[in-house]
């Protein structure tokens, strides 16, 4: 058995994961009322399985997260908040663009790198509260599927690839990113 970047971390069940998705709820009505004329960025990762967050992820997650500040003009941003739970680490931006174009530059990064087909970015504004701006809806194709190219929302509805299979091309991305991690592995092994 190979191993892959999920043979450590704390796993997670469904309750940890909703009490967390209730806490970002709540994080993101804060900034939105507190920045109302600004679009707020919130990042996490996709992640499969019972294993969220652990230091493979961590690492990834602040590399993704340096790629896509990149791509923003550096004065738009303030950091508001960054969580590093057991559910996985998320990055919450108040950003003074407008909603479409903070999407337009969140779906470049996800499209664009190895790393960003692993994020997830959401636009919100108090305009948008109760329905993130869509890919679609800004003309782009709807998110692929890591393992087969189809769409993302049909293999996860079909459970069409096994989250072994998931985490596989996840770690594979990551030793690809991170060349030396899989060195120190091995050596461990």
């Amino acid at each position: 058995m190979s191993q892959t970047i999920f043979d450590s971390g704390a796993p997670q069940d469904i309750m940890a994961v909703l009490a967390n998705k209730d806490a970002r709820v709540v994080l993101q009505e804060r900034l939105m009322a507190d920045h109302p004329d600004a679009t707020i960025l919130a990042t996490k990762l996709n992640i499969p399985g019972p294993i969220k967050n652990n230091a493979a992820l961590e690492r990834l997650f602040a590399a993704g997260l340096a790629q896509l500040r990149a791509l923003f003009p550096a004065a738009a941003v303030t950091v508001a908040a960054t969580w590093h739970q057991p559910t996985g680490p998320e990055a919450f931006w108040v950003v003074a663009l407008p909603a479409d174009q903070v999407k337009r530059l969140a779906v470049q990064f996800e499209d664009a790198t190895a790393l960003g087909r692993l994020f997830d970015a959401d636009a919100l504004t108090a305009a948008t509260r109760d329905r993130p701006l869509s890919r679609t809806a800004l003309g782009f194709p709807a998110r692929r599927c890591l393992i087969c190219g189809r769409p993302a929302k049909d293999c996860a509805r079909s459970r069409r690839h096994s989250v072994a299979e998931l985490q596989a091309e996840i770690s594979r991305r990551y030793w690809a990113a991170f060349p030396a991690a899989q060195e120190d592995v091995h050596a461990q092994a």
